[in-house]
């Protein structure tokens, strides 16, 4: 994760509103029907282990073995819960002139289903540790950034098929995101716009999507971030909602930040799928977690109930929308 634009921007003051009940002749109405929401099923156990297994392979680097084997780490995973997965190769070129043959992964629940509901999150580690003070020429573990998102959606993934929904979700694990310059935008998440470019399947859309992004450390917190509620303010909306049903307010704030890029910036812009960002950012220093793009993004920061948060709220999304 990547470089950053922060600046104004007005905020929507009213995303949803309550329709006013159909007005009833009889001195006792029926009573309103309300919906609660559970926070459902999540092993943070299993989402922390998913993670460590990552990290145990090494920096995720473009080129690397460690990439390579988390690759087929991931895909195998998935095909085990019996989604079908598709694995994208191409070729990119990155800022520094360096040309890598990418592994995009994508794993579909349920594919024949028309309505569906795009997840992502990327799984490389950046190549460089620049904003920290040692090291900096040194890839980094990348277990929160990179590692964590995909633990989350391994795990959703699994719980997807025990318990179920009637919805369709496509699951992106992206490469080549944090290979970026900063001050250069179009140098990031290059795996995203070249799926963009050429889709895994013809004509692909989904009703909206969900970007993972820093999910799992100890002091996570998740403002309404920028770009997301730029171009999709009503998803945010109830994504944040959601949150708060189940009890995570605390984490889901109503704090906002400037618009950011990330992988859901190129797909607002240029799949026209509406998309939020669910990221670590930390509101009052106006920037990403103290360990960002540092060596101390490592396993000592993961928490499990954290990932299990996340990973809650997503799922309520899911089964909130296979219910409607």
């Amino acid at each position: 994760m990547k470089a950053k634009h922060l600046f104004s921007f007005l905020i929507i003051a009213l995303l949803f509103a309550c329709n006013n009940p159909q007005q009833n002749n009889s001195s006792n109405p029926p009573p309103q029907k309300t919906v609660t929401i559970s926070a459902p099923p999540f092993d943070g156990d299993s989402a922390y282990l998913f993670t460590k297994q990552q990290v145990d392979f090494g920096p995720r680097t473009p080129g690397s073995k460690a990439h390579s084997q988390c690759a087929d780490y991931i895909a195998t995973k998935l095909k085990g819960y019996g989604l079908e997965v598709i694995v994208q190769h191409g070729m990119v070129s990155t800022f520094d002139t360096k040309k890598y043959d990418l592994s995009n992964i994508i794993a579909s629940y349920k594919p024949d289903l028309k309505k569906r509901i795009l997840l992502l999150t990327h799984w490389d580690s950046r190549p460089f540790a620049d904003a920290d003070s040692v090291g900096k020429d040194k890839p980094i573990d990348g277990a929160d950034d990179g590692a964590s998102g995909v633990a989350v959606l391994l795990e959703v993934a699994r719980q997807l098929t025990i318990t179920n929904p009637n919805c369709g979700v496509d699951i992106f694990f992206s490469d080549l995101e944090d290979y970026g310059q900063n001050n250069n935008n179009e140098s990031w998440c290059l795996g995203t716009q070249y799926w963009i470019k050429h889709p895994h399947k013809q004509n692909y859309t989904a009703e909206f999507g969900i970007l993972l992004d820093m999910v799992g450390a100890k002091t996570a917190v998740f403002p309404m971030e920028g770009t997301g509620m730029q171009f999709a303010p009503s998803y945010l909306q109830k994504v944040w909602s959601i949150a708060a049903q189940i009890g995570y307010s605390e984490f889901f704030t109503e704090d906002k930040t400037g618009p950011t890029i990330d992988d859901h910036y190129f797909i607002n812009r240029d799949a026209h799928i509406p998309t939020i960002d669910i990221v670590h950012y930390e509101v009052l220093n106006r920037d990403y977690a103290y360990f960002h793009h540092k060596h101390s993004d490592n396993m000592s920061i993961i928490d499990k109930n954290m990932l299990k948060i996340v990973g809650q709220v997503v799922l309520a999304t899911i089964n909130a929308e296979s219910g409607s």
